[in-house]
């Protein structure tokens, strides 16, 4: 979906954030490090200290990139911060891949959670927003049957008032790219697997420092074909390397290595399962 504002201005909606979270005694965040969830943990920090703590689910879904700006952005804003392995690769309805893979994904981190929750009475508190709910988004069925929070969702803010109220925190995350997790990369039907994802990360990192910030790598025919998605205007920079973007990619495990001539569009795997890319996602 577009971002777009909701009515009321983002000092309102802010406000109605701050209210939400004041309204649990304990929160533990599931944090990403994205822009909605870094908002949630920074405002939970601000009104409830040390009664609320970000937790980051760890496993090979999750590139080192992104762990490293979680880890750097909880320092920088002074919020408790704490790592949890799930276990979503060891789940086969996860590996199966699935257009439900969110599905399990989500389970595995809440069902990590759930225990620490219990033991400290905490609300487990997502951060989905109102944008997220017209989208194809399995995991969000996994949180209701948990009972996880919405603070987002309840204080009323859309993706535009996310980036508009950390604006006004000075949140670096404010401007932030959508980063959606490795196996977002994997297309629907094929196993998702550590190699798989280890071979995404390694490409896309390395289209990174040839000076491509935003690109994608999908891993198509089991892991054998990258399919690299840049923005259009990068596309005749990739053809004036692309000899060394090959060796790159082959080095990084695939056999093939292909250009989309499709510009970069978030949610481009969605078409598999005949639904339009949406915004936000991978």
């Amino acid at each position: 979906m577009s971002e777009v504002p909701s009515t009321g201005g983002a000092e309102a909606r802010l406000e109605a954030l701050r209210a939400r979270l004041r309204a649990e005694p304990k929160v533990l965040v599931a944090y990403s490090g994205g822009a909605d969830s870094a908002l949630v943990a920074a405002v939970a920090a601000a009104e409830l200290g040390e009664a609320a703590v970000a937790v980051t689910a760890v496993s090979a879904s999750l590139a080192a990139r992104e762990r490293r700006a979680a880890r750097a952005f909880a320092r920088a804003h002074g919020i408790t911060h704490v790592e949890v392995a799930t276990d979503e690769l060891d789940r086969p309805e996860y590996v199966a891949n699935s257009g439900d893979r969110c599905f399990h994904c989500k389970s595995a981190l809440l069902d990590a959670l759930v225990p620490l929750a219990g033991l400290s009475g905490a609300a487990i508190a997502l951060g989905t927003n109102l944008d997220d709910l017209g989208d194809h988004r399995p995991g969000q069925r996994a949180a209701a049957v948990r009972g996880a929070i919405a603070p987002l969702v309840d204080a009323g803010l859309t993706k535009a008032d996310v980036r508009a109220a950390s604006e006004l925190l000075g949140l670096e995350t404010a401007d932030k790219p959508a980063a959606a997790c490795l196996s977002s990369r994997v297309a629907y039907g094929d196993a998702v697997t550590a190699e798989v994802l280890a071979r995404i990360e390694t490409a896309e990192e390395a289209l990174r420092d040839m000076g491509f910030p935003t690109c994608r790598v999908r891993a198509h025919a089991d892991g054998t074909v990258a399919r690299l998605e840049v923005p259009a205007g990068d596309h005749e920079r990739v053809s004036a390397v692309r000899a060394e973007i090959d060796a790159a990619v082959r080095g990084a495990g695939f056999a093939f290595c292909a250009l989309d001539l499709q510009p970069f569009r978030s949610g481009r795997m969605n078409v598999l399962l005949g639904l339009p890319a949406v915004a936000g996602q991978p």
